[in-house]
């Protein structure tokens, strides 16, 4: 399917998100539940924040489609990419689906989602060029991290996890991602 094939699917169907796997398996996913997307924004906003200090890359949000290299389409629910990595590619792909996998992927388990297709999706990242990947699981209140290399690591308790790689010097609070209705 090509990007303008794809686009034209979405605006079809605004009610729904898709995915693609890299074998052309499309994947309808409903929209995220409402605390779910508390959580996301959080995360999205502290990333935000970091980055625009650190100024070497983008950050995008959970509404963002990425073509990796392998041909799947994925859309994490944050991500950070190297500015210089975008730079490399042609004018029309700036303008349109980046064709490159994020350097940096979080995953928020939501209620609907199952863990094992979440800890592919993290793995499928790796394996097309992420250099680091987080999964939260606010139920658990578990960060599996991902890391190219290496076996994946599983922290519990956490109030706080830090990046590392292209990513030292980010440090999520976990605070609110843990409780979005504490006070």
């Amino acid at each position: 399917m090509t990007d303008e094939e794809f686009t034209t699917l979405c605006a079809e169907h605004p009610d729904l998100n898709f995915e693609m796997t890299a074998e052309g398996e499309l994947i309808v996913m409903a929209p995220t539940h409402s605390d779910t997307g508390a959580r996301n924004s959080d995360i999205g906003a502290q990333l935000f924040y970091w980055a625009r200090n650190d100024r070497r890359g983008f950050v995008c949000d959970s509404s963002t489609g990425f073509v990796l290299p392998n041909g799947a389409r994925r859309s994490p629910d944050a991500s950070w990419t190297l500015k210089s990595r975008v730079r490399n590619s042609d004018a029309p792909t700036r303008k349109a689906f980046w064709h490159l996998c994020p350097d940096f992927v979080i995953e928020v388990r939501s209620d609907s989602d199952r863990l094992i297709t979440v800890q592919k999706k993290l793995l499928e990242y790796l394996e097309q060029g992420a250099q680091l990947g987080w999964l939260i699981d606010p139920e658990s209140r578990t960060v599996e991290i991902y890391r190219p290399g290496h076996d994946v690591e599983k922290r519990a308790g956490l109030d706080k996890v830090q990046g590392e790689g292209p990513m030292a010097g980010f440090v999520l609070d976990l605070s609110y991602v843990w409780d979005p209705f504490a006070d």
